[in-house]
């Protein structure tokens, strides 16, 4: 949506769709808030637009108190665009420009600090430094009014270098005091300063698989997404790869509790995010506004509680977490691109907000799927080579080994050759990769290959335009399976359809597709048809296997649970 025009009518219909998109600012009371705000709309004279949170803060408005516009989804943008600032965006949000500074951003990036920093102006009106002061205000924001730490603690957590910095910025964005803003928080926070108080190391409740969800303890926030979201299915996703010591599911179906544990840049963590048990609210689209989309919810949240050993990882657990269940999608633009599809659209239709998972930490991902094999086998190296925790919470008894811990350890050579990569920085996974040259750098490691390449590009680093497997950049352009239903007609939200097709049964599940093997590109491929192998049947695991790669399916079939009654 470039056009204000457009963007006036979105702030007119109170349109949720575009939270996070974009943001408005009133030049009469000086706030600044998110296009869904239930405020009186103001006139368009007095309306001003911006592409980011910090450039409406850099502009000296204030967030709005009413629609708290520092706390939408993310842009979808970020995750779509391979360029210098969508990988900026993703680097800076998971906290890079905090611990490494604008210089540690820029070597990361290969660009020269003045090269980022025009860069980031030029289309978000504000510098990288400006970006992570907003992250920082927000993260103060959910630390005042969710816990009891000391107001000097408290600063430093969030990443500022002074309590004067902290007081000035809380001053800026949120117009009072950090004490008046945790008093704002009324009894809610009260309670929720409460819950806190039992610190990093307290047991969040009994060991048994039926653990309530009545007395959480650690950090209460709030994941908010935007659309429909499956939750069902991405728990089903998380739950059939859960590997114990490191995470695990509890309560039925319909009300779980999903557990994990972090390493994080100054210490560790525990996460526990719960399954919906069902729409929070539903409303008709605006009118005006309706797109073939836009049907479903208008976005929720995920509760979720964090207990850090450190609270300066805060952000970046949350980021993380965002990442894993993929919060930040547009299921809109998903929904309008592939029901576009003969294929997908009826895919689509039945399942509205159908996510594609990320990962919580890349590296641990890329080893799980090269080590292959079911959950267990991860496991097993866990408890081999993990780093117990100090304190076992129920089922959760390790930390994931690093891979420079497993570079001499007694692995396959694929999976040693992966680790070592990933330990000296010849290969390197993290938020603002270029995915190109990762994966082309992981299919030429002995046991990877282009199949395995492309599910960890799509997982691991967060990619959305992902279909099928590619040995170049020129198929992965969509180039080589051209037509309505093929990959190019997916762009750039190929995972998703990926993850229909998956959960539909149409492609064996857990393996990327060659652009050849992609259902409805031939006239004689039915229903669990795949044209390539042979008419009327899916491929088997061999056939499926890309050069070099073990037969096996990276991970478990990603679905296993779907049929299984509530």
């Amino acid at each position: 949506m470039r056009d204000d025009e457009a963007r006036y009518e979105a702030v007119t219909s109170r349109d949720a769709r575009f939270d996070g998109e974009f943001f408005f600012a009133v030049v009469t009371t000086g706030i600044y808030c998110r296009p869904s705000c239930p405020a009186v709309t103001p006139k368009r004279v007095n309306v001003r637009f911006y592409p980011s949170a910090a450039a409406a803060q850099a502009a000296g408005f204030r967030a709005c108190r009413r629609c708290r516009p520092d706390a939408v989804p993310g842009s979808a943008e970020w995750n779509v665009r391979a360029d210098l600032v969508g990988r900026a965006m993703r680097l800076i949000g998971d906290g890079v420009v905090d611990r490494e500074g604008v210089g540690g951003l820029a070597r990361r990036l290969g660009y020269s600090p003045r090269q980022v920093q025009r860069q980031l102006t030029a289309e978000l009106g504000a510098g990288p430094v400006a970006l992570a002061r907003a992250r920082r205000a927000h993260t103060a924001r959910v630390l005042l009014q969710t816990t009891a730490l000391p107001v000097t603690e408290l600063a430093f957590a969030a990443g500022f270098a002074s309590i004067r910095q902290f007081n000035d910025t809380i001053r800026e964005i949120y117009a009072g005091t950090p004490s008046e803003l945790r008093a704002a928080a009324g009894n809610g926070g009260a309670a929720a300063r409460h819950t806190a108080a039992a610190g990093p190391g307290a047991a969040t409740g009994p060991e048994s698989g039926s653990a309530s969800r009545s007395a959480p303890t650690g950090i209460p926030l709030r994941l908010a997404y935007r659309g429909p979201y499956a939750a069902a299915e991405i728990f089903d996703f998380l739950q059939v790869r859960a590997v114990p010591g490191v995470e695990e599911t509890r309560g039925p179906r319909g009300g779980r509790t999903y557990r994990r544990t972090l390493r994080l840049t100054h210490g560790s963590g525990i996460a526990e995010v719960d399954e919906p048990a069902g729409p929070r609210r539903r409303r008709r689209p605006p009118a005006g506004l309706v797109c073939p989309a836009a049907r479903g919810t208008d976005g929720g949240w995920l509760e979720c509680r964090l207990r850090l050993t450190d609270l300066r990882d805060l952000s970046t657990a949350v980021q993380r977490l965002r990442r894993l269940f993929d919060l930040d999608a547009d299921p809109y633009a998903v929904t309008e691109r592939l029901g576009a599809v003969p294929l997908l659209g009826p895919l689509v239709a039945e399942r509205p907000g159908l996510r594609s998972p990320g990962a919580a930490d890349p590296e641990e991902l890329a080893v799980r799927t090269v080590l292959g094999g079911p959950p267990g086998r991860a496991a097993a190296l866990l408890r081999t080579y993990g780093k117990p925790l100090d304190v076992p919470d129920g089922g959760l008894t390790h930390l994931f080994p690093a891979p420079g811990e497993l570079t001499g350890a007694e692995v396959a050579e694929p999976l040693r050759t992966l680790c070592t990569a990933l330990a000296d920085g010849t290969l390197t996974l993290d938020a603002g990769t270029d995915r190109s040259a990762a994966e082309r750098a992981l299919a030429a490691l002995p046991g990877v290959g282009p199949r395995t390449a492309a599910y960890l590009r799509m997982r691991a680093l967060g990619d959305p335009d992902v279909g099928t497997a590619a040995e170049a950049d020129t198929e992965r352009g969509g180039t080589a399976s051209p037509g309505p239903a093929g990959p190019a007609a997916w762009r750039p939200w190929g995972a998703y359809a990926v993850h229909h097709l998956w959960r539909a049964g149409l492609l064996p599940t857990g393996v990327m597709p060659w652009p050849g093997e992609v259902p409805g590109l031939g006239e004689a491929a039915g229903p669990g048809e795949i044209p390539g192998p042979g008419p009327g049947r899916l491929p088997t695991p061999r056939e499926t296997s890309g050069p070099g790669e073990s037969s096996a399916a990276p991970e478990p079939p990603p679905y296993a649970l779907a049929g299984r009654a509530g």
